[in-house]
């Protein structure tokens, strides 16, 4: 079963989402911070992480320059899905070793749900 984690702040779409993913046999953790979400990643080590850009104390471009330096994390394959919608901020997050910058609100249920499983049919990207 494939893992995935959530590094989501907004308590209402971590359990809209995870019981999507739930339901489609994926093993989903969550996490409601940044320094939650290193945690976690640290613990469990998932296949692919979901992460929000706006979350509370540090941001998710924190996030991926903390990972970066992880080697038993770097690389773990990871999605951003936000609302925030910056070209700087997004282009940050890419070279940082995101896969993918996801806007939320141009993304229902069931194309986030395709969209996870395609990350799983095609081969990770080589940092």
């Amino acid at each position: 079963m494939k893992k995935i984690l959530i590094i989501e702040d907004e308590k209402i779409l971590v359990e809209m989402y995870k019981s999507k993913l739930e339901a489609n046999n994926f093993e989903v953790f969550s996490a409601f911070s940044s320094e939650e979400g290193i945690q976690i990643l640290k613990k469990e080590k998932p296949d692919l992480v979901i992460l929000d850009i706006l979350l509370p104390k540090e941001n998710g471009i924190t996030f991926l320059e903390k990972i970066e330096k992880i080697k038993i994390i770097s690389d773990i394959r990871i999605v951003v899905f936000s609302n925030y919608d910056d070209p700087e901020t997004r282009k940050k997050a890419l070279k940082l070793g995101a896969e993918d910058y996801l806007i939320k609100t141009q993304c229902t249920p069931r194309e986030f749900l395709e969209k996870v499983k395609e990350y799983f049919r095609k081969k990770p990207k080589v940092k």
